[in-house]
Parts: C-alpha cells; structure tokens; sequence
C-alpha cells in the first residue's frame, strides 16, 4: 500500500492513460497459477492510477500492478468507516469504567447475596444473544422480501442502526444518572458520597441497549470489514474492527480527562469527580448524545459516497433464488404450451 502511494506521488504528472487496459498488469493466468484473484482498474480514487503507469522502470516503488492499486484503494475506502466507528466504541468503554462507578454507589444486594460491580457487563451478553436471534430469524426475513437483499439489509445500514442506539442509550444513562443525583440530594447523600438507596438494576436500560447496540453495529462492523477487505487482505481487514476498540478505549481517557479538567477550570464545579454524587456525569452523558449526533452526520456523508466491492456469495444466493424463479416459471410454460397442443 505504501508503495502504491509513494508510486503514485513520484508520477503526480505522469497522465492517465484513456485505456485503463494500458496500465501495467500481468495476465491472468499469472494470477491463476499462483491462486489469487486480478482486480481490473476502477475510475474511484484515479489519482492511485498513475502507479500503474509504465514509465520504463520496473521498480515496485515506481510501479505496480493494477490489482495492487485496486487492493490499496479498498482499504483506503474503509478508513472513514473506521473512524466513524471510533465514537461508538468510545461509548462502549464506558460499560467497564463510568458504568462500574455507578454500580458502586448503588444497592447490590439481592437478599443475602451482593452482585459484584465488575460483573455488571455481563449483563450485555444475554440481550446481545437475543438480539442476534431475533434479527437473523424475524427481521432479516422481513426486510428481504422488501429489499432483496440477502442481508435484509446493507452492512453500512445495520451500522447506522447501532450508531443511533448509541444516541438513545447515551439519552437513557442521562436521564438515569439526573434521578440518581436528584435521589442522593434528597437523602442528604452529596458530600459524604453514600450509598444511593436505589438498586443497581436501575441501569438495566443503558445495559440492554447497550447489548443490543452489540448486536447491530458490532457484528456488521465485523462483517463489513472483512468482507470489504481484498482476498489477499483479509486479516488486515479483521484488524479494522479491533482497531475501533483500541482508538475507543484511548478516546474514552482523554475525554474523561479533558472534560474533567475544562469543567473544573474558573473555580466552577467539575462535572466528573471521585466523588459521583457531587459529580454531573447526566451533564457528562449529554455530551456523549451530542457527540454521537455528530458522528451520525458525519457516518451519513461518508456512506452516501462509499461504493460496495462485490459481495460474490451474496450475488451467487440471488442468482440461485432467481434460477429457481426461472426454472419454475419455464416448467409451467411447457405444461401450458403442452396443454394448448392437446386441445
């Protein structure tokens, strides 16, 4: 990739040729002897072109083959993806850090047993089983009759999907944490940092949510990433998708702090402090709604100019849907045409 790059810039006023066929590539039986696949030349992202360009050196810096520019222009495509999902991500982190420290001013007790704090993540998996289920075997077969889509729907709508679930549990947490705060001021609970005498069950909703969030744009972000990426790609493809939690997990810390120390400056009240009853994380959490907001905008504009690499089994499912359709319909044209001969 970096070499198709580098070729490209070096030939920044090298012209394209009007023949994509005159662009340097091997011929297909190179490719079949050594079991991988040729990508013919695309007019997206021309400028990668020029690496292909013969200009009497064969040096890989200076010159590439037409299948890898297409491989370098696929992964480029999917980096603005990638980052739309960093925010989402970010939200994420928050189930085994904020999520936690509310835990832990709540009551965990159910009878004489107490529910540790840290296990409050596990409360993400069973609504993420369920939601799988329920979008593999109920929506998936309802929006394909719409659609036509193998998928029910596109990859990139599922992720959309997500995102705004993210908005709507970001919602919930704000309003959970504005009751928890105004309950703890009523018992007299601010500065001491009590124990709130409400169950830790109150943050289900953010939980479930969260889990079904797992659900849409997790898996579709394992998908769409991998099945984007070249043949020859893949597992670096794989990577995009462990990649946002990595990014998640950093921005998660430096908005914590950043945020931390703005709200704390001019003698005003932090809105994040040791102490979560004297803290404004509701004002917190309303600024995680306004930032995935944002990010829904701008996951928006980036899908609107993204162009699908071929999904080869799901076109191959089509064509055998549609084969079936046609086999069907020319049998009952030759039962009809028989019974027209007999009468």
């Amino acid at each position: 990739m970096v070499r198709v790059i580098v070729a490209a810039i070096r030939k920044w006023k090298v012209p394209l040729p009007n023949d994509p066929k005159d662009l340097y590539e091997l011929d297909l039986e190179e490719y079949a002897n050594k079991g991988k696949v040729r990508i013919d030349s695309t007019p997206s992202l021309r400028f990668l072109n020029k690496a292909s360009v013969k200009c009497g050196s064969t040096n890989p810096w200076r010159l590439c083959l037409v299948t890898e520019v297409e491989e370098t222009k696929q992964m480029l495509r999917m980096l603005p993806i990638l980052v739309a999902t960093f925010v989402p991500s970010t939200m994420v982190a928050q189930i085994n850090t904020l999520f936690v420290k509310q835990g832990m001013t709540l009551d965990r007790r159910i009878g004489s047993f107490e529910i540790p704090t840290a296990s409050l993540g596990a409360f993400v998996t069973l609504p993420t089983l369920v939601t799988l289920v329920l979008y593999d075997r109920g929506f998936v077969k309802i929006m394909r009759r719409w659609t036509k889509n193998p998928r029910g729907i596109t990859l990139l709508q599922r992720m959309g999907i997500g995102i705004v679930i993210h908005i709507i549990i970001m919602t919930v947490a704000s309003l959970i944490e504005s009751y928890r705060l105004r309950v703890a001021k009523k018992h007299g609970l601010v500065e001491n940092g009590g124990q709130v005498p409400l169950t830790l069950f109150i943050l289900l909703p953010q939980v479930v949510l969260m889990g079904m969030a797992d659900a849409t744009l997790d898996v579709a972000k394992i998908d769409f990433f991998y099945d984007q990426a070249p043949e020859s790609m893949k597992s670096l493809g794989a990577s995009y998708h462990t990649t946002t939690f990595g990014v998640g997990n950093f921005l998660s810390s430096i908005l914590l702090s950043t945020v931390s120390h703005v709200t704390k400056e001019h003698g005003h009240h932090g809105w994040i402090l040791n102490n979560l009853n004297a803290s404004h994380l509701d004002y917190y959490y309303a600024f995680f709604v306004i930032l995935n907001f944002l990010n829904l905008i701008f996951f928006l504009v980036v899908v609107k100019f993204y162009v699908y690499k071929a999904e080869i089994l799901d076109s191959i499912k089509v064509l055998t849907e549609e084969l079936k359709g046609t086999t069907v319909k020319a049998v009952s044209n030759q039962e009809e045409s028989r019974t027209e001969g007999t009468l």
